[in-house]
């Protein structure tokens, strides 16, 4: 199915362990310091700070946490400097792939990143290769588990609040939205009381790419391990995985 985020759905069946949090704090952190220092310190008027701070609230990130690198952001506490880029390159299969970075190493994330799509028989590309491949959109994902909401209301909502499309994922519905939509979509969705699991800005590929068999296990363990490199913010891809 074009159009839809495999990896994204994934990760919201896999959930979150424990022993992750404290490597999603340190990534969120690098977020909300890039965005302060885009933007200011006052998420009244900083959109992508306010976007952070409730993505960091979703994650459980502890109010303190967030205060106090919004501080070293601003400069009255002292932080690192990091720099904000994007790699492209392709999987297994030729499986296209996106990682937004934030690094104060550059050289050493590339070496690493580099190795990385080596090892799980990948080979990260020039930029721009596969760029092009992707939209950026709002996604918000809602667990249909306990789920007492008709899809058709649900839909008939998220239509109303601007959203472009709606897919059923089997265990979960996925909505998109261009991005100057998903505040509003998403506080449509919240306020009819769904359980919103996703909700961020996002890369979702225009087409997919059918993996099976090895190829389909090279590619998850690549997406994992980038997933889990202290400078990788995010992670995007165009394959397609059957679920079983």
């Amino acid at each position: 199915m074009a159009g839809h985020s495999k990896w994204a759905n994934i990760k919201h069946r896999k959930g979150r362990q424990d022993a992750k949090k404290a490597k999603i704090y340190t990534k969120i952190g690098k977020e909300i310091i890039i965005a302060v220092k885009q933007g200011g310190n006052d998420p009244d008027i900083n959109a992508r700070l306010k976007a952070v701070i409730q993505k960091a609230r979703a994650n459980n990130m502890p109010m303190d946490n967030i205060t106090r690198t919004i501080q070293k952001a601003a400069g009255e506490l002292e932080g690192v400097n990091y720099e904000e880029f994007a790699y492209e390159g392709y999987g297994p299969g030729g499986a296209a792939v996106m990682l937004d970075i934030m690094t104060d190493n550059r050289n050493r994330t590339a070496g690493e990143v580099r190795h990385l799509f080596s090892k799980f028989g990948g080979n990260l590309g020039e930029s721009g290769c596969v760029a092009w491949m992707f939209d950026k959109k709002g996604l918000i994902i809602i667990d249909k588990e306990d789920l007492k909401t008709d899809p058709d209301d649900i839909l008939m909502i998220a239509l109303e609040a601007g959203a472009e499309d709606m897919n059923d994922e089997g265990d979960s519905i996925e909505v998109t939205c261009i991005p100057e939509e998903f505040d509003t979509v998403e506080s449509a969705l919240r306020e009819a009381g769904l359980p919103v699991t996703v909700a961020e800005i996002s890369m979702i590929p225009q087409n997919t790419v059918a993996l099976e068999g090895n190829e389909a296990e090279k590619m998850l363990k690549l997406m994992d391990a980038l997933e889990d490199h202290d400078d990788v913010q995010n992670v995007y891809s165009n394959f397609d995985i059957a679920d079983e």
